[in-house]
């Protein structure tokens, strides 16, 4: 990932309503949610949670899909992928085992 493209993913994520949106999404992969679900949840108005879903997809971290009328948000998991890597890149140093160490504690709440 190039540094430009991992700024794009952190500044999409760095806004209270899309980061909880983001989250949201991880736990209903791989199905995803409905953008209208999305609002009401949430409590915006159903423009405000468009734009929100457009900001997160620019930046790679989401996609959609439509269902004849309806369009379902999924977390895309290259995008994840890829930030999580440009993010430890350079973890520890070149010492793998210390990098395994926390990538591993840092999924086993959820993947375990």
């Amino acid at each position: 990932m190039e540094t430009k493209t991992a700024i794009s993913a952190l500044s999409a994520l760095a806004q209270e309503t899309r980061l909880d949106v983001f989250r949201l999404l991880m736990q209903c992969l791989p199905d995803g949610m409905p953008a209208g679900d999305l609002a009401e949840k949430f409590g915006v108005p159903a423009s405000t949670m468009s734009t929100h879903l457009a900001i997160l997809t620019r930046a790679g971290l989401t996609r959609s899909d439509r269902d004849g009328r309806t369009i379902y948000y999924a977390a895309e998991l290259d995008g994840i992928k890829g930030l999580l890597e440009f993010l430890v890149k350079d973890c520890c140093n070149g010492k793998s085992r210390d990098c395994n160490k926390l990538l591993a504690a840092a999924l086993s709440p959820c993947c375990s």
